[in-house]
C-alpha cells in the first residue's frame, strides 16, 4: 500500500519549494498514466478510436465543435505538431499546429506552461470576412472553419487579418492553407491527428455552446498573453488548475523581428496613391481655370497603371485575379480592387479625352481624382480593419493620403519645370508627413512593451538603415531641393531629381509600413 504524503505549509501558510517537489513526486508520470489507462482489457487499442477525446454527440442548435486543451497535461513534446504534419502532408517548414510557452509565477514559484494551439474555429472568423474570394466557409453544423484551396488565389490577406497567425501561405502552391480539425476523421468518429497523437491526452474535441464562447471572449478570459478574444471570438477552451497569481508573459515576449515587407504591395500602394495625387492636382488646377502641365496627366496615368499591375505579382495564383470581386459585400480588399478597377478605366478615358475631347477634361480629371481618392480610402480600410496599432485609423490615413499629396505636388513641380508656390507647398507638406512618421519613436518611452514600442524598437534597430534612407530621401527630395528650386538656386532639371528622391523616400516608407508592424499571434517559444 502506498503512502500519500501531504505537504505541510510553512509558517506563512504557503507551500515551500521542497514540499511542492515532493507533492509532484507522489503523482503518476504521464507515461505511467498512459500505460495504466491502456493496460485493461476493456480499454481501446492505441491504434483505434480514443472515445475519451471525442464528444458523445454531435453539436445541436447554438453549439459547435471546439478544441479543449488541458495546459497542465501539455508537456511541450510536439507529438501533436508531428502528427498534424504527417497526416496533412505538410512541407518541411510548414506547421498548422504550434507549441509555445507561458512563463510566470504561481504562489511564489516559477512556472513554465506549454501551450499547444491551432485554428480556433472562431465564431466570427476574421479570415472568412477578410477573404476577397470566399475561400473560407464555416460549417453551419460543426462550426469548423474550412479553407477551400481550389478557390484561393493567394492574396494572403487572411494571414494579416487573423490575430492568431493561423493561415499559412504556401509559396510553391501559391495558396494559403490551415487546420480544419481533421474534419474527415471526425465524420467517421475518429479524433483529429493532434489529439490522437498526444501521449498525455491534453487535446480533446468537445461540443461547446456558442454563447459560452461569447462570454469568454467578452470577459477576456480566453488565454493569458494571447491576442484579445473579442475580435473573432475563438472557441478553443484552455483549462488549467494553476491560475497565474503573478505577472506572466509569452516565452517569446522579448523577440522582436521585422515582418515580411510584401514588396509588390509596396510598389502598388505608392504608385497608385501617387497617381491619385496627380489627378487631384490636375482637377483642382482645371477647376480654377489654370494651365495644367502637359506631362502631368500622362505621368499620373503611367504611375497608376504600373502600380495596379504590380499588385498581380503579390498573388500566388495571378491567373485567378478576376475572382477578387467575389467578396465585395464583406471584404475591403474586394472593394479596393473594385475601386482601382473603376479608377483605371476612368484614367484611361481621361487619357483618350486628352487627345479627342479637350472640352470634357475638367469633368474627366475630377472623376479620375474622385475614384482615385476612393481607392486610396479603401486601401486605408484594408489595413485599418485588421486591428494592428501601427496600421490603425489616422496613422494609416496620414501615410496613404500624405503620399498622394506629396507625390502629386512633386509630379506637378517636375512636369511644370518649377514654380515657387508648388515648391513651397511640397516642402510644407513633406515636413508634416515626415513629422507624423517620426512621431512613432515617441513610443520608445512607453513603460510597457506595447505594440507601438516594438515598432519603434524595430525602426531604431534592425530597420535603422532603411528608416535613415527614408528620412534622408524625404528631407532631400521633399524639403531641401524644393526650397532650392523656390529660390532659383538649382536648375529646372533638379525638379525631376526631387521627384525621384520623393518617390524613393515614399517607397522606403511603405517598406517600413509592412516590415515594422507587429504581428499578433499565440504565445511562442523562448526567445533565443
Amino acid at each position: 500500500m502506498s503512502t500519500v504524503v501531504t505537504p505541510s505549509p510553512d509558517m506563512r501558510g504557503e507551500l515551500t519549494l521542497i514540499d511542492a517537489m515532493l507533492d509532484e513526486q507522489g503523482d503518476l508520470t504521464a507515461v505511467e498514466r498512459f500505460t495504466q489507462f491502456h493496460a485493461g482489457e476493456q480499454a481501446p487499442l492505441r491504434g483505434g478510436v480514443y472515445s475519451s477525446l471525442l464528444p458523445a454527440r454531435t453539436p445541436g442548435p447554438g453549439q459547435q465543435y471546439a478544441f479543449e486543451v488541458d495546459l497542465d497535461r501539455c508537456s511541450g513534446c510536439k507529438a501533436c505538431v508531428a502528427a498534424c504534419h504527417s497526416m496533412n502532408g505538410l512541407d518541411e517548414f510548414e506547421a498548422w499546429r504550434e507549441v509555445g510557452l507561458i512563463v510566470g509565477a504561481v504562489a511564489g514559484l516559477p512556472v513554465l506552461q506549454h501551450v499547444t494551439s491551432a485554428c480556433h474555429h472562431c465564431l466570427d472568423p476574421a479570415c472568412l470576412s477578410a477573404c476577397p474570394v470566399d475561400a473560407y466557409e464555416k460549417d453551419p453544423v460543426t462550426g469548423i472553419v474550412k479553407h477551400l484551396d481550389d478557390q484561393c488565389f493567394g492574396c494572403q490577406y487572411c494571414t494579416l487579418a487573423c490575430p492568431y497567425d493561423v493561415p499559412k501561405f504556401h509559396a510553391k502552391k501559391g495558396i494559403v492553407r490551415k487546420c480544419d480539425m481533421c474534419s474527415d476523421r471526425l465524420e467517421v468518429g475518429e479524433a483529429p491527428a493532434c489529439a490522437q497523437a498526444c501521449p498525455h491526452e491534453a487535446i480533446k474535441i468537445r461540443v461547446i455552446d456558442r454563447a459560452e464562447a461569447v462570454a469568454v471572449a467578452e470577459s477576456n478570459s480566453f488565454l493569458n498573453t494571447a491576442p484579445a478574444a473579442d475580435y473573432t471570438m475563438p472557441t478553443t477552451r484552455y483549462l488549467t488548475s494553476r491560475p497565474a497569481q503573478g505577472p506572466v508573459r509569452a516565452g517569446d515576449y522579448f523577440r522582436n523581428e521585422p515582418e515580411h515587407a510584401h514588396v509588390p504591395l509596396v510598389v502598388m500602394l505608392v504608385l497608385t496613391q501617387a497617381s491619385a495625387g496627380g489627378y487631384l492636382f490636375e482637377a483642382v488646377v482645371r477647376a480654377m481655370g489654370g494651365d495644367v502641365p502637359t506631362a502631368l496627366p500622362w505621368l499620373s496615368l503611367v504611375l497608376g497603371l504600373v502600380g495596379i499591375n504590380a499588385s498581380l505579382l503579390h498573388l500566388g495564383r495571378p491567373l485567378y485575379a478576376y475572382r477578387a470581386l467575389i467578396g465585395l459585400r464583406h471584404s475591403w480588399l474586394s472593394r479596393e480592387v473594385a475601386a482601382f478597377g473603376l479608377f483605371a478605366n476612368i484614367a484611361l478615358a481621361h487619357g483618350v479625352a486628352l487627345w479627342f475631347r479637350p472640352d470634357v477634361l475638367g469633368l474627366s480629371a475630377a472623376a479620375a481624382a474622385a475614384t482615385g481618392l476612393l481607392a486610396v480610402f479603401c486601401s486605408v480600410m484594408v489595413y485599418h480593419v485588421v486591428r494592428r496599432p501601427f496600421w490603425r485609423g489616422g496613422r494609416c490615413a496620414s501615410k496613404f493620403f500624405g503620399t498622394s499629396v506629396v507625390m502629386g505636388l512633386a509630379g506637378a513641380l517636375a512636369a511644370s519645370g518649377g514654380g515657387q508656390r508648388l515648391a513651397l507647398g511640397l516642402a510644407a507638406v513633406s515636413v508634416v508627413k515626415l513629422a507624423l512618421e517620426v512621431s512613432v519613436l515617441l513610443h520608445l518611452r512607453d513603460p510597457q512593451m506595447t505594440s507601438l514600442r516594438r515598432t519603434a524598437l524595430l525602426l531604431r534597430g534592425p530597420l535603422l538603415r532603411i528608416a535613415a534612407l527614408r528620412l534622408g530621401l524625404g528631407l532631400m527630395g521633399g524639403i531641401a531641393m524644393p526650397l532650392a528650386v523656390a529660390t532659383g538656386a538649382v536648375p529646372v532639371a533638379a525638379t525631376w531629381v526631387a521627384l525621384a528622391a520623393v518617390l524613393g523616400g515614399e517607397l522606403a516608407e511603405r517598406y517600413l509600413f509592412f516590415a515594422a508592424v507587429v504581428r499578433p499571434k499565440m504565445p511562442g517559444g523562448l526567445a533565443s
